[in-house]
């Protein structure tokens, strides 16, 4: 298998490659809650490099519920026209353009003053940084279909606007994930206990997601090699869920791993594993690849050809390509004309993990708010210079999202919610 080979989806639609540009949250809305200007710039960037398929950042399927305080939120029709500039910009080139369709679960920053809800009462486990995020409430079954029509709301509206796809996040410790996991779901009722009870939420939001789009659109699910936490998701676990998802029309599976408490997605595990320099999640990939009748997908660390070359050549099918794509956007162009760039990070070896993994995050994010600008990325960034900037962007887009949120009336919110 080559990585410029095309890749038929079970639905009969065609990736032009076996490259994708994996979902980062650029946290670039503008005063709406909507695509920015910055935004398209940025996708216009990824387009023109030649990526087979492009994840975008978290799309929040209910305003209230936010990843971070500039997430993109799609949950009624009123600003389509943006949502369809977005999708004509990334598709240009001739390349799917998912969205990636997201709950954050408990995962939400107390400070925007939302109520936050997860499948149990369970709070983060930060360290000394646990009171960023609030103790959440249990979900009501009133509030989990809630939720499961809003996801299957914002696919529609995604199709609507253009957009080739969705992917369904039930990774990374966000709501899916947090259900699937026995530490975070503590329930006793149909939601929790088993793994079948457990995975309940994610394969109902499948079933209605594809009861709402037609049969050429994309359903994806973004899903966790494993939680890396003692105790938590494992990869068996992740095995029988893929299983699970055999059964429905589930066009792609994209396997990572961790979540805020242990973000193996940077390459750092919290039950003593230790991942790959590169291709994290590749051998847990190799293991649910013996069962998955779906195309299957590995994101995390992938930098140089010969690595997705590797990949391809084991049986999974795609390769997804993040903090690569934030240094170099023509990766993928290059890499067809024969150039082997390999763009890298500088480590951060902080002491504590937390702050480096926010550092991490922050050095990522300074790339995309240059490339969003037209400028050059800047891989040599100070860590710390990055991490300033980004809490005081982070701190901007704060008040931005709580002005935004106080503008909608609990009239309003109660009609968004029977429409969904």
């Amino acid at each position: 298998m080559k990585v410029f080979e095309k890749l038929t989806l079970p639905n009969g639609s065609v990736i032009p490659n076996r490259i994708a540009k994996a979902a980062m949250e650029e946290n670039m809305a503008d005063a709406d809650q909507t695509p920015s200007e910055e935004l398209m710039r940025l996708y216009k960037s990824w387009a023109d490099g030649e990526a087979g398929l492009i994840i975008t950042g978290n799309v929040m399927v209910d305003g209230r519920a936010m990843t971070g305080p500039g997430g993109v939120v799609l949950e009624d029709d009123r600003h389509l026209d943006r949502f369809r500039r977005w999708a004509e910009i990334g598709r240009a080139g001739g390349t799917q353009v998912w969205l990636q369709i997201n709950h954050p679960g408990r995962q939400m920053q107390a400070n925007l003053g939302q109520k936050t809800f997860a499948p149990s009462a369970v709070a983060m486990d930060l360290g000394k940084m646990s009171n960023r995020f609030a103790v959440p409430e249990a979900m009501t079954e009133d509030v989990i279909a809630d939720v499961i029509r809003r996801f299957a709301r914002t696919a529609q509206l995604g199709e609507q606007a253009g957009f080739t796809g969705v992917e369904i996040h039930a990774a990374h410790g966000y709501l899916l994930s947090q259900f699937l996991s026995p530490l975070a779901n503590r329930r006793t009722d149909a939601w929790g206990g088993s793994l079948e009870n457990r995975a309940r939420l994610l394969l109902e939001i499948v079933k209605a997601v594809r009861a709402k789009v037609s049969a050429g659109f994309a359903v994806a699910v973004k899903l966790n090699s494993a939680d890396f936490q003692r105790g938590g998701f494992s990869s068996d676990d992740a095995r029988q869920v893929v299983d699970m998802l055999n059964h429905l029309d589930v066009d792609l599976v994209e396997l990572s791993g961790g979540s805020y408490e242990a973000p193996a997605m940077q390459g750092q595990s919290r039950d003593g594993r230790t991942l790959a320099r590169e291709a994290y999640f590749l051998e847990f990939a190799r293991e649910i690849k013996t069962v998955a009748r779906m195309p299957l997908m590995i994101t995390g660390g992938i930098r140089r050809r010969a690595i997705a070359d590797e990949v391809l050549d084991s049986g999974i099918d795609m390769v997804g390509i993040g903090t690569a794509l934030a240094i170099d956007p023509h990766l993928p162009r290059d890499w067809r004309l024969g150039k082997n760039g390999a763009p890298q990070l500088p480590p951060i070896t902080w002491k504590n993990k937390t702050l480096a993994s926010l550092a991490n995050m922050a050095v990522v994010k300074f790339q995309l708010r240059r490339l969003s600008r037209g400028q050059g990325p800047d891989p040599k960034v100070s860590p710390l210079r990055a991490l300033i900037l980004q809490q005081a962007a982070t701190a901007f887009r704060t008040r931005q999202y709580r002005r935004w949120i106080a503008q909608r009336s609990p009239q309003e919110v109660s009609i968004r919610r029977l429409r969904v």
